[in-house]
């Protein structure tokens, strides 16, 4: 597998676990989306996107295409099908072998999820709103285990020094959770920087899940790595994070 696409997580998944995110180098894309953009609704070509997805399933030998997505900064988990259809989503899982569930980001916080058997595993699409309004519960609930029996992993988003919200989306966070507070360190004015990760460890530990690992990236500073909206604005390319069962 071609080191210069994807990057596999440090995580203790069990065997037979298998993912990666892929990095911005190493497809078909050119200009702003150079090079291996994911991502059919970012204004790339979408034939140069299709060249980009088939390259995906290189040494990988899935039984099925991935599930992808149409996602809506919203909390809907839906099942993995074989059938190669899209369906309309922030989060996907699977108890179905070599049918990888698969989520797009560009600064938003991807999070893969499988269990301690390593029968079942999902993706979840983590922007603030779908966080704030509880995309990670829904998606561990989807899985059918305790949360003590699921593994998480952060994969890469934008951090808290780029990450700039207004007063208000901090104050929904609280809404939910005062102790979200320590996610935010305030800027200029009514400006605050919240921590993407802090935010979605914070929902998952008090879920119950002990293992949660990853969430050192920065997907802002690292250009030669990952795509950036913050960054790059409305044509910025989409990064993939895919999970499944061997």
């Amino acid at each position: 597998m071609s080191e210069d696409r994807y990057l596999h997580p440090d995580w203790p998944a069990p065997k037979g676990i298998r993912a990666f995110v892929t990095l911005r180098t190493g497809g078909f894309s050119q200009g702003v989306f150079s090079s291996f953009n994911l991502g059919l609704r970012s204004g790339d070509d979408p034939d140069v996107v299709e060249k980009n997805r088939a390259l995906l399933g290189e040494c990988c030998h899935w039984r099925y295409r991935p599930q992808w997505l149409k996602q809506i900064h919203g909390i809907n988990v839906v099942t993995a099908g074989p059938d190669n259809i899209e369906r309309e989503g922030d989060a996907v899982w699977t108890d179905q072998q070599g049918l990888p569930c698969a989520v797009l980001t560009a600064d938003c916080l991807p999070v893969i999820f499988c269990n301690t058997a390593g029968t079942k595993v999902a993706a979840a699409h983590a922007g603030w709103k779908g966080l704030q309004a509880g995309v990670l519960e829904a998606t561990v609930q989807s899985m059918g285990e305790s949360p003590d029996q699921v593994l998480a992993w952060f994969g890469p988003a934008i951090s808290q020094s780029h990450f700039e919200v207004g007063s208000e989306v901090r104050e929904a966070f609280l809404e939910k959770d005062p102790e979200a507070a320590a996610a935010f360190v305030p800027g200029e004015g009514d400006r605050w920087f919240g921590d993407l990760y802090q935010l979605a460890r914070l929902r998952l530990e008090k879920l119950g899940l002990t293992q949660i690992s990853g969430g050192q990236f920065c997907t802002f500073e690292e250009k030669d790595r990952w795509f950036s909206y913050r960054r790059d604005g409305a044509q910025s390319g989409r990064l993939a994070t895919l999970i499944w069962i061997e």
